[in-house]
């Protein structure tokens, strides 16, 4: 599949912020069949499992208006009445099954797509009524599919319903001598099972349909690289003004650093490749703290910073690369170093003591 806008192919998985955009404006991954499975199961389950009870209440309403019939009165004014009655009856025996009806087609379409709020698809769109395109749109390749995949259903249906049918034949004959009810009862059963068995058959096209439909649509929002490209600038930001930015900010780091040299009582250094920059006051630090560190054209800099202010500059290899390796500018040096830096301060104090 060719990206029509830049040639290149679409290879790439599509990113969460594209599927999340595809799904504000409806576009989403979904099967019709499942709902359609999930509420003709559970519609079954809910009659057999309560239909003790739906017999009992029909047979009470039936029972009490024969019973009552001659005192019931029938006229202009108490037909509204009676039909308020009876419809309330239809409804209380009818009610389990249709509040089990409606939260099973909830669930079924908020298991496939989530909470979806959008007024996308319900905009005027003049394509759509465009006799052209409809007709293009009846006669495509999504169209067959779809009638093959109608067909299919239909003939897979119809062949377990048959099947069904022909194994309970045997037993019609005998029905001639049962009584109603046991006849009743035979055909709630065979009708049972003949339904539950189209259901699951229903129910396992569904779950075929909706890995098809999952592939189809992941296939449609594939991206091309240049579109993961562009998408990551908008989410990111663009790479070039970001380093662009970073640099800055090592810039503005590095002046402030170079700026806090002048205030050190002595620069540890490596003697050339690295530099450290101390400052201790016993007034307000519990212990030396680093002022600005650096290695290479940096630690140059910290040296020459230092010998225009009169700064001691200490020569001690291992001192050095401990300090840079595991001491934080702006923070205190770490507790091991404490023996070797005071050593280092009492021979710069020392020396300035001897120069006054």
């Amino acid at each position: 599949m060719a990206d029509e806008s830049s040639g290149q192919e679409k290879t790439e998985l599509p990113t969460d912020r594209r599927l999340q955009e595809a799904k504000k404006k409806g576009d989403v991954a979904k099967s019709l069949e499942i709902p359609s499975a999930a509420v003709l199961i559970m519609a079954l389950l809910t009659l057999y499992a309560l239909s003790g009870f739906m017999m009992a209440s029909f047979k009470a309403m039936t029972t009490h208006y024969l019973m009552n019939s001659h005192s019931i009165p029938v006229g202009q004014g108490s037909v509204v009445g009676l039909l308020r009655e009876s419809l309330l009856y239809s409804v209380r025996i009818a009610a389990p099954v249709m509040l089990v009806v409606v939260v099973t087609a909830l669930a079924a379409n908020y298991a496939q797509v989530g909470v979806v709020f959008t007024g996308e698809k319900m905009r005027p769109d003049l394509s759509k009524i465009d006799p052209i395109q409809g007709f293009a749109r009846k006669f495509s390749l999504q169209a067959l599919a779809e009638l093959i995949k109608s067909l299919l259903k239909i003939g897979i249906v119809g062949y377990v319903a048959y099947a069904e049918i022909k194994k309970a034949m045997p037993a019609f004959i005998p029905l001639m001598d049962q009584t109603p009810g046991q006849i009743l009862a035979f055909a709630a059963k065979t009708a049972f099972w003949l339904f539950l068995k189209c259901a699951i058959t229903i129910a396992i096209i569904a779950a075929i349909d909706y890995a098809f439909q999952r592939w189809q649509f992941m296939s449609k929002m594939k991206m091309t690289k240049q579109e993961l490209k562009e998408e990551a600038k908008m989410t990111e930001g663009d790479p070039l003004v970001k380093g662009r930015i970073r640099s800055i900010q090592m810039q503005m780091a590095r002046r402030r650093m170079m700026e806090e040299v002048p205030k050190a009582d002595v620069v540890i250094t490596n003697p050339t490749h690295l530099s450290i920059a101390l400052r201790y006051d016993s007034a307000t630090m519990t212990a030396p703290v680093v002022l600005a560190k650096g290695a290479g054209v940096i630690a140059q800099r910290i040296r020459e910073i230092a010998a225009e202010h009169r700064i001691p500059l200490v020569e001690d290899k291992p001192l050095a690369r401990a300090l840079f390796k595991t001491a934080a500018i702006g923070e205190p040096i770490p507790e091991n170093l404490y023996q070797a830096v005071a050593e280092v301060l009492a021979h710069v104090y020392g020396t300035r003591r001897k120069a006054a």
